[in-house]
Order: structure tokens, then sequence, then C-alpha cells
């Protein structure tokens, strides 16, 4: 199976100009908790809730755009990718969304770790990626 055959299409972007209230809203629109971040319909980053939250809302800065908050490095797949090499890629960087990008770079979709556990044949697969995606990183300090 594909990723075309489990991403969701017709995605909502932002742009890095946009304020983190309009991501926010955006956000709450569409029911998700991270948006990919276009220019000229190309991935140039993710913004998530959590990015909102720690990155400007937790140091004061209410009034911070798209581009103070988002994360610059992101990991892409394809529609062609196969779901198998999707949840991988989700385990090996520690990520719950993947933005879908065609042959051109042009976003096309989000396929998240959600959409992989939906499938069956997959679902032990997901399971493990999101035990691995929610593992603390080297160097994060644990909550208690």
């Amino acid at each position: 199976m594909i990723v075309q055959e489990v991403m969701t299409a017709n995605v909502s972007c932002v742009q890095q100009t946009d304020s983190i209230q309009k991501a926010a809203q955006t956000m709450k629109s569409v029911n998700c908790g991270s948006l990919p971040v276009c220019e000229n319909n190309k991935v140039v980053g993710i913004i998530t809730d959590r990015d909102i939250v720690l990155k400007s809302i937790a140091e004061g800065q209410y009034n911070a755009s798209v581009r103070d908050c988002m994360t610059n490095r992101v990991i892409t797949c394809t529609p062609e990718m196969d779901v198998h090499q999707a949840a991988e890629l989700m385990s090996e960087h520690q990520i719950r969304r993947l933005p879908v990008v065609d042959s051109s770079g042009n976003i096309c979709g989000m396929c998240a770790i959600g959409d992989l556990a939906t499938i069956h044949i997959h679902v032990n697969e997901a399971g493990d990626a999101l035990s691995k995606i929610s593992e603390p990183s080297a160097g994060q300090n644990a909550v208690h």
C-alpha cells in the first residue's frame, strides 16, 4: 500500500508571514495540531500547536509570526512511497506527521501516524513507530 491511499488530501497551509493566531485559528477550524508552512505551494516548514505554546506563548510573545515558531527542517514523503517506509521515517525522526509532496515539490497531502494505524495490516508497525516517536530524545529531561 502507498501513502497516497491513506493520506489526507486538500491540506490547509499557512505562510511564514502569518500570525500565530491565524495558524491557531486554522488548526481549530480543521481540527488538527499541525500545519505545513508553504510558499508558492512548496513546504518550507511545519508549525504545531506545541510550537506555538512553547516558542511563543510561554515566552510572552503573543504577536509572533509563524516564521518565529515553525520548524524549518521538514521531513517529507511522496504519494508513491510505501506506507512501511513512511512509518519508518516517522519512527527514525520521531515525528507524527509527514507532508506529502509530488515530484515537483508541491504539497499534495499529509500522512499522519493515525492514518497508518487505521490500516489493519500496519497496526503493529504504526504502534512501533508511535512508541519510538514518544521516546524522549537524548538530552531531554523526564517529567516527574
